[in-house]
């Protein structure tokens, strides 16, 4: 008999087809999102699953389902998943790192030059009817062709977005947990390893790209946000909670930075309501890696690493360090 997974959102049919030859597969394709009480309810039986951001898997949810083996996150990042939890109830746990990485970079981009140069704001003035003649001063904004780029959080999205600056002739700062191999700082646009206070202090468009975790709480709040020049912008395609949301509101009512761009959000996704009303932000709602091709590949290594933790095989992305059980 076939072991049973859980799909707890929808995803694409032939990835469906694929676990179907190797599991029992019970799959949310209306896309309903599981309160942890349903969540529980529909993991009772399986020995796995197939999850997202949504999922929380936590102590709490792993004492109620002792069947459970294994989950895989279709995500490269996995604050949604207690791993130390899953060490000590003997569950794997994986992502998918990697197959996202310039799709990310190059959504980093798009958002980064979309909130320098108010595209955004300048489409809605458009719409609105309110364009009647070319005027010298109009939705002026920062150039990003020789200007100063400041990445946080410098692993290989980072770094593919450094690549990217090499183009605009841009000078490229970093700061990290740790500083680069010589090779890897020069591959990147000769990124230059700097205190997260001086990269604030003197990069004129800021992203940031490093994972969340209590320790990255809030990395930028009201304090950061000071340091920045009144001219700067700030970019995060990396996951809500890294900035205080509140914070960087009043940052951009205040004009304390000129512009922010962002793709996730605290809380997402029910955003503070008062990005809604500024003009100087762009909103989007966490697709930095939604390309087909992008979503078709972290959907397959979901499936891949589950294929193989199920069978007794190491995943390909193992997270916990749990020995695989055959």
């Amino acid at each position: 008999m076939k072991p049973g997974i859980l799909v707890a959102r929808a995803i694409f049919p032939d990835v469906l087809r694929k676990l179907s030859e190797h599991f029992e597969v019970e799959s949310n394709q209306q896309d309903d999102i599981f309160s942890q009480e349903q969540l529980i309810a529909h993991l009772r039986g399986k020995q796995g699953a197939l999850i997202t951001m949504s999922a929380h898997i936590n102590e709490h949810v792993l004492a109620a389902v002792p069947g459970l083996r294994m989950v895989a996150n279709m995500a490269v990042g996995y604050d949604n998943i207690d791993i130390a939890a899953c060490n000590r109830f003997q569950v794997l746990a994986s992502n998918t790192p990697d197959v996202l990485n310039e799709t990310t970079a190059d959504f980093g981009w798009a958002l980064m030059m979309a909130t320098a140069r108010r595209i955004t704001e300048a489409e809605h003035w458009l719409r609105a009817g309110k364009w009647t003649k070319w005027r010298y001063d109009s939705f002026i904004g920062p150039d990003l062709h020789g200007s100063t780029l400041g990445i946080i959080g410098m692993g290989r999205i980072g770094q593919a977005i450094a690549r990217r600056a090499t183009g605009f002739n841009m000078q490229v700062l970093y700061h990290n947990r740790s500083r680069l191999a010589p090779e890897l700082e020069l591959a990147a646009n000769h990124a230059q390893f700097v205190s997260k206070e001086q990269l604030l202090r003197e990069s004129d468009h800021v992203i940031l790209v490093l994972p969340y975790s209590a320790a990255t709480h809030h990395t930028i709040a009201a304090a950061e946000l000071a340091l920045m020049k009144p001219t700067a912008t700030l970019t995060n395609v990396a996951r809500g909670g890294i900035v205080d949301d509140q914070a960087l509101i009043q940052a951009l009512r205040n004009k304390t930075i000129a512009a922010a761009g962002l793709d996730v959000f605290e809380n997402e996704p029910a955003l503070h309501p008062d990005f809604l009303g500024l003009t100087n932000v762009v909103l989007t709602p966490h697709i930095a890696s939604a390309s087909e091709k992008t979503r078709r590949a972290m959907a397959n290594c979901a499936a891949d690493n589950l294929i193989a933790g199920l069978s007794g095989q190491r995943p390909p992305n193992l997270l916990t360090s749990y020995p695989v059980r055959a």
